[in-house]
C-alpha cells in the first residue's frame, strides 16, 4: 500500500469528521459545547465512549502484551466492570442531584474553593500531559509509515492534525463529539474485527482451534497467584476498580459526556452498556494478540510487544487490510485527543475562569472567551507533541504517562473524603496535601526494592496515592457539618 493511498484515506476520514461536525454544531451555544444541551442519546454515548476510554496506545499495546502477560489483562477488566458499576450508582446520582456542568464543582460545594481549584488543576495537568503524549505516539506512527516517504516534516503533520481536530470541536464541543466518537469507535472496532477474521482465515483456524493452540503455547493464562508480582490477581482487580473510579468517575472528559444525557436513569444505562461493550472489545484485542503470536513464527517474524501488530499488518497483510488497520489506528487516535481538548476547555472556562458565574459577560462574549481558551489548549498540545519528538525518547513518553497517573490520586482522595466523611477541612491547606500525596507516592515507587524487598507495587500505586491524600485531609480536618447542598 502506497503512502499516497494511506494519506488519501486519512484525509477522507478527516473530511467525514468535518461533515459530522458541521451537521451537529449548527446554532451551538456554550451549553451545547459543555454538556450537549443535556440531550445526548445514551446509546450513542455508551458506544462512542469505548473509543474515548481506549486510545491508539491501547490499539497497539494490548495485543502486543499478550506475548508477555497472556490474557492476564482480564484481571484488570474484572476490576473495570466493578468500577463502572460504582460510578453508575455512587457518583452519577451525586452529579445529577447537584446539576453539575463541571464535576469538580462538587468539591467546592462539599469542601471549599481551594479544594475545588485543586481538583480542577490536577485534571488539567494530567489530561494535558497524557493526551499530548498519546497523540505524539500515534502521530509518530503515521509520520514513519506514511509522511516521511512523502517528505512531509513532523511539525507540519502535527499542526495539520491538530488543526483538523480544532475545526470539528471548535463550535459543537460535546454535542459534536458524541457523534464523532461513535464514528471513530465504529472504525476502530471494524479494523479490529476484520484483522481477527483475516488471521483466522489465513491460518485456517476456527475459534476453538485457535484457543487450543494459544493455550498450548501458554498465551491464555489469566490468573497470577504470586503475591509479589505486580500482576497478582487481587492487585489487578482492585487496581482496575480504582482506575475506573478515579480516571472515569472523577474525570471531566468522560463524565462530561455522561452528564450530557438528559436523565440519571439513561446515564446509568449508558455506563452499564459501556461496561459490556468495552469488556468485549478489550477481550477481542487480547484474542487478536494471541493470533498475532501464533502467526508471527509462520512467516519468520520475530517482532514482539508494541511492534508485532504493525509489523504483521504492514509486512504480511494485503493492501486492503492495511487501509483498514489505519482506519482503526486513526479512529483510536482522535477520541483521546478531541475529547481531551474539549474537556480541558470546559474545565478551564468553568472552574478556573468562572465563566458561568460571570454576570458581566454576554453570551457572545462568553463564546469568544471559550474560543480563545480552546485555541490556547490546541497550541499547548502542539508544543508538547513537538517537545516529545525533539526528545525522541519512548521511555520519556512512558514516564510522562506514568506520572500523569499520579495526578488522579489527589482526585480520588478529595472525592472519597467528601463522600465518605462528614468532616470539614482547613481549605487553604488542601493544595499542599494534594501535592504531597503524589510526591510521597513517587518516592515510594522509585525506592520499592529498598522498602519492600521482592514485593513489587503495580497499578495499586493509584490506591496508595489516594489513601495518602485522604489521610492528609483527615489531618487538616475538623468536626463539622457538610456544606449546603452536599449529599
Amino acid at each position: 500500500m502506497s503512502a499516497v493511498s494511506l494519506f488519501c484515506l486519512v484525509f477522507a476520514y478527516f473530511a467525514l469528521l468535518l461533515v459530522v461536525a458541521w451537521r451537529t454544531s449548527r446554532n451551538a451555544t456554550n451549553d451545547s459545547f459543555f454538556i450537549g444541551n443535556k440531550s445526548s442519546n445514551w446509546m450513542l454515548v455508551a458506544f462512542g465512549m469505548v473509543g474515548t476510554t481506549l486510545s491508539g496506545v491501547t490499539f497497539i499495546s494490548v495485543p502486543g502484551a499478550v506475548g508477555r502477560d497472556g490474557f492476564g489483562y482480564l484481571q484488570v477488566i474484572l476490576g473495570y466492570a466493578l468500577g463502572y458499576i460504582a460510578v453508575a450508582y455512587i457518583l452519577l446520582p451525586l452529579y445529577y442531584r447537584l446539576k453539575l456542568t463541571s464535576i469538580y464543582h462538587y468539591l467546592n460545594v462539599r469542601l471549599g474553593r481551594r479544594s475545588y481549584q485543586s481538583g480542577a488543576a490536577f485534571f488539567i495537568l494530567s489530561r494535558t500531559l497524557s493526551a499530548s503524549a498519546r497523540l505524539y505516539l500515534v502521530v509518530n506512527i503515521l509520520q514513519i509509515t506514511i509522511l516521511d516517504t512523502m517528505g512531509v516534516p513532523f511539525w507540519l503533520t502535527t499542526l495539520v492534525i491538530l488543526a483538523m481536530i480544532l475545526l470539528y470541536t471548535y463550535e459543537g464541543g460535546v454535542k459534536t463529539i458524541v457523534w464523532t466518537d461513535t464514528l471513530q469507535t465504529t472504525g476502530m472496532v471494524l479494523g479490529l474485527v476484520i484483522c481477527v477474521a483475516w488471521l483466522l482465515h489465513d491460518m485456517d483456524l476456527s475459534l476453538p482451534g485457535s484457543m487450543a493452540r494459544m493455550h498450548a503455547q501458554g498465551l491464555t493464562r489469566v490468573v497470577t497467584t504470586s503475591v509479589d508480582s505486580p500482576a497478582y490477581f487481587w492487585k489487578q482487580v482492585l487496581a482496575g476498580f480504582f482506575i475506573v473510579l478515579a480516571m472515569t468517575g472523577m474525570d471531566q472528559e468522560i463524565m462530561q459526556k455522561n452528564i450530557s444525557v438528559k436523565t440519571l436513569r439513561d446515564s446509568q444505562k449508558n455506563m452499564l452498556m459501556l461496561t459490556v461493550i468495552l469488556s468485549a472489545v478489550l477481550a477481542l484485542f487480547m484474542f487478536l494478540g494471541g493470533l498475532l503470536y501464533l502467526y508471527a513464527p509462520t512467516v519468520g517474524l520475530t517482532a514482539s510487544g508494541d511492534k508485532i501488530f504493525p509489523a504483521v499488518v504492514m509486512g504480511h497483510m494485503p493492501a486492503a487490510l492495511q487501509l483498514i488497520f489505519f482506519i482503526g489506528l486513526v479512529s483510536a487516535l482522535f477520541p483521546s485527543a478531541d475529547g481531551a481538548l474539549t474537556a480541558l476547555t470546559s474545565t478551564f472556562c468553568i472552574d478556573i475562569l468562572g465563566l458561568q458565574r460571570r454576570a458581566d459577560l454576554t453570551e457572545a462574549a462568553a463564546v469568544r472567551l471559550r474560543h480563545r481558551v480552546h485555541l490556547g489548549f490546541c497550541a499547548l498540545f502542539l508544543l508538547l507533541v513537538l517537545m516529545f519528538k525533539w526528545i525522541d525518547n519512548a521511555s520519556m513518553v512512558g514516564l510522562v504517562l506514568k506520572l500523569t497517573g499520579y495526578t488522579y490520586g489527589p482526585l480520588l482522595g478529595l472525592f472519597a473524603f467528601g463522600i465518605l466523611t462528614r468532616r470539614a477541612v482547613r481549605d487553604r491547606w488542601v493544595p499542599l496535601v494534594a501535592l504531597a500525596g503524589p510526591a510521597l507516592c513517587y518516592a515510594i515507587d522509585v525506592n520499592q526494592k529498598l522498602l519492600f524487598g521482592n514485593y513489587r507495587l503495580g497499578l495499586e500505586l493509584l490506591i496508595m496515592n489516594g489513601l495518602l491524600v485522604f489521610g492528609g485531609l483527615l489531618l487538616i480536618s475538623v468536626p463539622g457539618r457538610r456544606r449546603p447542598h452536599a449529599v
